[in-house]
């Protein structure tokens, strides 16, 4: 037994020696090599921060329990977080049991029809919509103004597809999901016609259907400016570049956000043979991943950095790993606090 020797022992108690064999304790364990891409950007986008941080100021500034009317952003892990700090997540309104506490309303926005009930019972709310989102809500407001009909390209059940659709009357607004619908419309005669995206689609789906919509639809009147979000987008551009690269890809988030699903899409159909939703490392499925040796990494909108580092120490575990960035762009947008948390000034809860 050429790779094992022997160790003397002799213990205290009884004086009498042990003989014990064991492997060499010098001896180094091989690990396969693993390439692991690194996505740049990746995590959270200048929306989640500016929601996560407004909870964050007003269990400092009102102490808890703070009220936050659906999740925040779509990730578990924040979620739990903000929970142990005093957060109190509920479905709706009613579920507020003390009008005197601030109550948040999630960074996908809400239906018109929340904050007037926030109103009606003098509800200290504080909207954390995210600015882009909120963009969307305007420009619907003026297309129903100038006497549109508006299409929203987005996913039914979505929290901001719900919250912008419930910025008009009911019927102004018809929800596209696919180019069956696209086929399918039909518009009131004489009626113009205008369209708005969720924040959060894949970029390439979306252009789909919006070039469906313009070959049926020749004067259908599109945004100013692109509503999909310049995070969605990098984000998406990056594994566009990384995908073809790598045997695997991981995409950190949760699976009811909409972004992080939009990047395990966008990775499969890059090219890459295994892409997998995965919050934690305990969701890891080794055995699709086992003999790869490059490995791809980004992570959703909503998903911290922490989650990141977790995943590459679960694979350094059983790899010799090395990490390279692959950068396709730089983000320094920045959103302030909603106007009731910012500074000294900021108002107290009701009293």
């Amino acid at each position: 037994m050429s790779n094992l020797h022997r160790v003397s022992l002799t213990s205290p108690s009884s004086r009498r020696k042990k003989t014990l064999t064991r492997p060499e304790i010098f001896q180094r364990v091989t690990k396969p090599p693993l390439d692991i891409l690194l996505c740049a950007p990746r995590g959270f986008c200048a929306g989640v921060v500016r929601a996560i941080d407004a909870v964050e100021k007003a269990l400092t500034l009102h102490g808890a329990p703070v009220y936050v009317r659906h999740e925040i952003v779509h990730n578990k892990y924040v979620v739990e977080s903000l929970k142990r700090k005093g957060a109190v997540f509920v479905a709706e309104l009613d579920e507020v049991p003390d009008e005197t506490r601030p109550v948040i309303f999630s960074a996908h926005g809400v239906a018109k029809a929340v904050p007037a009930a926030a109103k009606a019972r003098n509800l200290f709310a504080i909207d954390a919509t995210c600015p882009l989102v909120t963009k969307v809500h305007r420009e619907a407001e003026v297309h129903h103004k100038r006497g549109r009909h508006i299409l929203l390209v987005g996913h039914a059940g979505h929290p901001e597809v719900i919250g912008t659709m419930g910025q008009l009357p009911e019927g102004a607004i018809t929800l596209i999901e696919t180019l069956a619908d696209v086929a399918a419309l039909e518009p009131l005669p004489g009626k113009p016609l205008a369209y708005v995206t969720q924040t959060t689609l894949s970029v390439d789906d979306t252009r789909e259907i919006v070039e469906a919509l313009q070959l049926r639809f020749p004067e259908l009147i599109a945004p100013h400016k692109e509503d999909i979000c310049y995070a969605t987008t990098n984000r998406q551009e990056a594994v566009k570049r990384v995908a073809p690269l790598v045997e695997g890809l991981i995409v950190v988030g949760s699976p009811n956000s909409s972004n992080s699903q939009r990047l395990r899409e966008v990775a499969e159909r890059a090219g890459c043979p295994v892409a997998r939703l995965v919050l934690r490392t305990d969701e890891i499925d080794w055995s699709a991943f086992g003999s790869i040796r490059s490995l791809g990494i980004t992570a959703g909108a909503s998903a911290p950095e922490v989650l990141v580092e977790e995943i590459i120490d679960a694979f350094a575990e059983r790899y010799d790993v090395r990490v390279e960035t692959v950068s396709t762009a730089s983000e320094d947008v920045f959103f302030p606090l909603p106007r009731e948390l910012r500074g000294d000034a900021a108002p107290a809860a009701a009293e």
